[in-house]
């Protein structure tokens, strides 16, 4: 009989784990470590959570021990409820009640003896301390499985009846104290609340089964129980009860390395258009046929060596019986004063080489006294240091360039204009100023 009741038992926890397979399943993908930080406070999780359960209570135990004769087990129904306050991943305290009948038949029982009894518990209440113990679930982060044990102390309320000789008997109603001590398994089947399989034995008093015993035997009751904790609280926080100190570590250096390495590839993206950009630049500004206009404003390429070309760099008409005359140039403070007025008012967009709109009345001014008194120009020009030597010298050669390019479309004579660059090489003032660093960014003009 007594192989028969606990082929019974093993039956019923086996069925239970069938059920926390399925609730392991459906849990794989619940996070536990939302929100949480590596040694974060407490106020990242919920602290507090309760738990209901009902299974089965009898006298007798998986492991045999204690049954004091009645091998012949009644099953009864058990209900408990417990309060917890978790204090560390692993470790927190629980109070809780305990409730259902307990009974046993001794098939052997001599006469004048106990043969059978039944015991009441209307209620008991311990504090135990429970250990969660391996709650990083093996191979998982998400601490799916947890094995647990706890024990306590506690009060327990019984009223025993004893059945001797076919005679029937209740003894009075009392509270004696007794030791739980609970083992088994916790699957997280949701954020914040868990599927709970345990095993309980409880160590009462000796007259808990009505039947006289030594001075230091105490009877024992098994507890097989299912059943699902709840974590209070606000549920956007993980329960600390199913928090993994490691997959929190883990997950912060994941998002971390996420972060670095989208940055880095924007970085990448960046440094790869401006790259094609200079490139395109250095393309256009490139005097492939040697005639003094850049590719960019060249309308005929490959014009042959030595021959004279115009602002767009097209060759300029021969001119029969030319005479040679040599006048001398003479630059006279009216035209001095239109060139100052031309580099007061000349602007470009910002770090680039785009000669803006404003500018172009004034460098009119200057084209036009080119074309009309036949002068030479040359073009600086200048920057200040903020930037890369490269940067400044490609910069400010376009710039002078820029404003060439647009003299000779004016009608300017190219072959009269020099456009230099010299980058931050000759200041005129100081960098360590915003007033001197726009005063070093400038294009000179000088006539001759």
């Amino acid at each position: 009989m007594q192989n028969f009741n606990l082929k019974k038992q093993l039956a019923y926890i086996a069925l239970t784990g069938c059920m926390a397979g399925l609730s392991f399943a459906q849990a794989q993908n619940s996070a536990t470590i939302e929100g949480t930080t590596p040694l974060g406070p407490e106020t990242q999780y919920r602290t507090w959570s309760i738990g209901v359960n009902a299974g089965l209570l009898n006298q007798g135990n998986i492991f045999g021990f204690n049954q004091d004769g009645f091998t012949s087990l009644q099953h009864n129904v058990g209900y408990s409820a417990y309060i917890k306050k978790q204090l560390s991943p692993s470790f927190g305290i629980k109070a809780q009640y305990l409730g259902g009948k307990v009974g046993g038949v001794n098939p052997d029982a001599l006469a004048g003896t106990v043969s059978e009894f039944e015991t009441n518990v209307p209620w008991s209440g311990a504090l135990s301390g429970e250990w969660t113990m391996a709650n990083t679930n093996w191979r998982f982060f998400n601490s799916i499985v947890k094995p647990y044990a706890a024990i306590g102390l506690g009060a327990l309320n019984f009223e025993t009846t004893t059945t001797v000789d076919g005679n029937a008997s209740t003894a009075a109603a009392q509270t004696k104290i007794y030791v739980p001590v609970d083992f088994g398994f916790k699957f997280a089947i949701a954020k914040g609340v868990n599927l709970d399989l345990g095993y309980q034995l409880n160590w009462a008093n000796q007259d808990f089964d009505g039947k006289p015993a030594g001075q230091y035997k105490n009877d024992l009751f098994s507890y097989a129980h299912a059943g699902v904790e709840f974590a209070l609280g606000n549920s956007s926080k993980p329960a600390l009860n199913n928090s993994n100190p490691v997959a929190t570590l883990v997950n912060d250096y994941n998002a971390k390395y996420d972060d670095l390495k989208a940055e880095r590839d924007i970085l990448m993206a960046a440094n790869e258009a401006l790259k094609s950009q200079m490139d395109m630049l250095n393309q256009e500004l490139q005097d492939d046929d040697g005639d003094g206009v850049a590719n960019k404003f060249d309308k005929c390429p490959n014009t042959p060596s030595g021959v004279k070309v115009d602002g767009s760099g097209c060759p300029l008409p021969e001119m029969k019986n030319e005479t040679k005359v040599i006048e001398k140039i003479v630059v006279t403070e009216e035209d001095r004063k239109v060139v100052d007025e031309a580099i007061k008012n000349l602007e470009f967009d910002l770090s680039k080489s785009t000669i803006r709109a404003s500018s172009f009345p004034s460098l009119n001014r200057v084209a036009s006294l080119l074309i009309e008194k036949n002068f030479s120009l040359k073009l600086a020009g200048h920057t200040d240091n903020t930037g890369s030597m490269q940067i400044n010298m490609r910069l400010s050669k376009e710039r002078a360039e820029a404003v060439k390019a647009y003299l000779v479309s004016k009608g300017a004579n190219a072959s009269r204009i020099e456009a230099t660059g010299y980058g931050p090489n000759q200041p005129i003032a100081t960098n360590a100023t915003a007033e001197g660093r726009q005063a070093n960014r400038r294009v000179e003009f000088t006539l001759y």
